[in-house]
């Protein structure tokens, strides 16, 4: 039987845009909404903290998160897995 706590938590995908701080990296998800007016696609952006136990994200990776316990003031989610790395020029 699965625990139903599993099941109700966000995941997320994003582009890693800082590392700055130690174990934790800033991530920007995007998303495309409809105006609710005009129909026109947006796109909506929201940058929310993650707790990187082990550094292994660099900018520019695509990386799923998922929520989390507060883990500080502003951190509330959790690196999960890079799902793309960046390009290294």
């Amino acid at each position: 039987m699965t625990d139903i706590r599993d099941t109700r938590r966000k995941v997320r995908e994003g582009v890693v845009v800082s590392t700055a701080m130690e174990k934790t990296i800033v991530v920007q998800i995007d998303r495309n909404m409809r105006h609710p007016q005009y129909g026109k696609v947006i796109r909506r952006s929201k940058k929310v903290k993650v707790h990187d136990e082990n550094g292994a994200c660099q900018v520019g990776d695509v990386v799923r998160i998922t929520e989390t316990r507060p883990l500080s003031k502003t951190k509330r989610w959790r690196y999960l897995e890079t799902v793309r790395k960046a390009v290294v020029v």
